[in-house]
């Protein structure tokens, strides 16, 4: 295992040789090489949220809302080895070549941990869920993936951006989310400090707004009191990139860029992505920081340095070859991921499609054909990429017929001379007209949503101003549904939408996100009944903005299934399956104070993954949150007519709720825990049959 200690002293030892100019010089997120100390240059900066990113070709995972919707604690941990492994490989031949430079190197910012608070947020595609135990449960084993077991860290994680941050993105530089104790600590902090904790990340980002009037990559509560006080966290801390320049230009915390470099480092920010640290010298003649800030600083990131093995040419690491980047078993591990991530919403019986049953199949829509609908942001380079339409027409090959039409642009009528508004629309008509069925891909891309950016669904912010997919794409569904033939809709967004029209006038509704490279063969799979579909909503599925409170409110009352007091479209962990699974029978053990939970599970004729799902209510808490909560999950692989007895053991912090000082309580009085294949939601029972069984505990 890692000897942190060891490390420590060797980077002791390393900074204590430096000049105090070229200490500072290293917290740069572009540090230099110091070659009279055999240092090379070393740039912080690179991205692996779902695959290695914008470091060239790699095997691309699905988006990481995408990978949640497996709720799949192993699966996601053998996906970050993986990124692991293809990261080393690459960066060993990026050092043989003498390239430092920026997305070159060992610590990888990722993954975001910020809780999906509204679906309006454009970078919730980049994080796991609305739900704090699922979205600490996920990022925890990806940063077990990411840095490994052995002796040296595989690669360094990040966890972020902490804390209290998802959207506005157009206010981010100026924002304050303001939250009470309870949201603190209940919602916003749990995935953190999992991380930290069970995890062991080795660094956190700081986010670009202020939390309770503190920016975030200067804040005495969040760096000091909680993260490296009440945690003990050891790792090191980087700003989001330019964050410290905003103390001064946006957030009005500090007047100056020394003042701003100033207050990060002593509040123990240690990596500044921007320049504003170049003021750290300036800071130091000034008197607002001391030599030994900027030591502290600099030893905490050599001793990751020295974690990752650099300075040692027997690192077992060093020997891993390129030949793994995207090899067969990578590839295929993304396909998997893609298949499971696939969340069925809808069927009337339509699916699985026969190949013996149609002889025309028609395939529309703006994302039917695109790749960018396949990657999401913070992507890597794929070597190939397969569309909806190109997995299906693979699929079939020359059994059924394949008419394509693109129907629209994705959001707006292109402005070219010959394209006028609805010049698509026709040849979508004709496609579906001379079709058996039609396979209808709508949605969104990385350009319409995502993070801050110059053009974006009408907001220019890369947040969604509503729920409602763009008024091209409505008007094509409109037609289709006119035309009486059978349609399937295959929704490929990073994030919840209002599919209110598609449910009630379209045969199946699928959600495919963002499932990578790769993402339209799995899609086509499922279609066609050569796997079941087995994902489960992260999120919740709304049935408009108007049911929720104002975007920039982070209080969490009516957010989330776990306080919203309203109908939902799609409930959080929802999804069909082609089988006919249920929660037979269930009940509650508890030895020694552990309390597990023996879910017996009948599957029909066809085989099924199922999520196993346990919600727990205080029903005698006043600090209880107003519905039930998430507590455990396991995923349950089911043959054919099989019946199985799963066993699970709930977590301590089942039975604890957090008041409204932002204490964690034990529970005192009667309990409820819901056991099964969803939660205990109206829309679950009748769909599902027996999603859940009710069961009682006294504590």
């Amino acid at each position: 295992m890692r000897d942190r200690k060891k490390a420590q002293a060797l980077a002791k030892a390393l900074v204590s040789k430096m000049t105090i100019e070229e200490q500072a010089a290293q917290l740069k997120y572009d540090a230099p090489a110091i070659e009279r100390l055999g240092i090379p240059a070393y740039n912080w900066w690179n991205e692996a949220l779902h695959g290695v990113a914008r470091a060239g070709t790699a095997t691309m995972f699905p988006q990481p809302v995408a990978m949640a919707s497996m709720f799949d604690e192993a699966m996601l941990q053998k996906i970050g080895d993986v990124v692991a492994t293809e990261a080393r490989a690459k960066y060993n031949e990026a050092a043989k070549h003498g390239d430092r430079d920026i997305y070159k190197g060992l610590t990888f910012w990722s993954p975001n941990i910020n809780l999906i608070r509204d679906p309006r947020w454009g970078r919730g595609q980049e994080a796991y869920s609305e739900d704090p135990y699922l979205t600490a449960r996920m990022g925890v084993a990806y940063i077990k993936g990411l840095q490994g077991e052995g002796e040296y860290l595989k690669t360094a994680a990040c966890a972020k951006h902490y804390a209290v941050h998802s959207g506005p993105e157009k206010d981010r530089h100026s924002f304050d989310a303001v939250v009470s104790d309870k949201d603190l600590w209940e919602t916003y902090l749990p995935a953190f400090e999992a991380a930290v904790k069970e995890g062991e990340v080795e660094a956190v980002m700081g986010a670009y707004n202020r939390t309770l009037g503190e920016p975030c990559c200067g804040s005495d509560l969040l760096m000091r009191q909680i993260l490296r006080g009440k945690w003990g966290f050891e790792g090191h801390y980087v700003s989001d990139c330019w964050a410290i320049s905003d103390f001064h230009q946006f957030h009005h915390i500090t007047a100056t860029p020394p003042e701003s470099a100033a207050l990060a480092i002593t509040m123990g920010c240690d990596v500044n992505c921007g320049v504003t640290y170049l003021y750290l010298l300036q800071a130091l003649r000034d008197g607002l920081i001391t030599e030994e800030d900027i030591t502290r600083s600099a030893e905490r990131l050599f001793t990751t340095r020295f974690l990752l093995g650099e300075f040692d040419e027997n690192c077992p690491y060093n020997v891993i070859h390129y030949d793994v980047v995207e090899c067969k078993e990578h590839l295929a591990l993304s396909e998997e991921a893609a298949r499971r991530s696939v969340v069925l919403l809808k069927n009337d019986g339509i699916l699985p499609l026969s190949k013996e049953k149609i002889k025309t199949i028609g395939v529309i829509g703006p994302n039917a054909n695109d790749r960018l609908s396949l990657i999401g942001n913070y992507h890597g380079t794929a070597s190939r990429y397969i569309t909806v339409l190109e997995g299906i027409q693979d699929l079939v090959g020359e059994d059924v017929r394949v008419l394509y039409a693109q129907g629209c642009h994705i959001y707006k009528d292109k402005e070219e001379p010959l394209a006028l508004p609805g010049d698509r629309l026709s040849e979508a008509l004709t496609v579906a007209e001379h079709s058996d069925v039609v396979v209808l891909v709508t949605g969104l891309n990385e350009n319409l949503e995502g993070e801050e950016m110059h053009e974006s669904s009408g907001s220019a912010s890369g947040d969604k101003i509503d729920l409602q997919l763009p008024e091209p794409q409505r008007r094509l569904m409109e037609a289709l549904a006119e035309t009486g033939k059978p349609v399937v809709l295959v929704n490929m967004t990073g994030s919840a939408m209002d599919l209110r029209f598609a449910d009630a006038h379209f045969n199946a509704v699928l959600q495919g996100w963002y499932p990578g490279a790769r993402g339209g063969k799995a899609i086509a799979e499922l279609l066609f009944g050569r796997y079941s579909p087995s994902g489960k909503l992260p999120v919740t599925f709304y049935n408009d903005t108007e049911d929720l409170p104002d975007f920039s409110d982070y209080a969490m009352d009516n957010r989330t299934y776990r306080y919203f007091a309203g109908d939902v479209l799609y409930p959080f962990g929802y999804g069909l399956t082609y089988g006919k699974t249920k929660a037979a029978d269930a009940k509650l053990n508890e030895t020694d104070g552990i309390v597990t939970v023996e879910v017996t599970l009948e599957n029909g004729g066809v085989p099924v993954q199922e999520v196993v799902q346990v919600y727990v209510r205080a029903e005698e808490s006043a600090f209880e949150v107003k519905n039930h909560r998430l507590c455990a999950f396991m995923p349950v692989a089911l043959a054919a007519n099989e019946t199985r007895t799963v066993q699970i053991t709930l977590p301590e912090t089942a039975f604890c709720v957090v008041d409204d000082h932002g204490e964690r309580q034990p529970v005192r009085g009667k309990c409820t825990v819901y056991a099964g294949l969803a939660q205990p939601d109206a829309r679950s029972a009748d769909l599902m049959g027996s999603p859940c069984v009710k069961l009682e505990i006294q504590r």
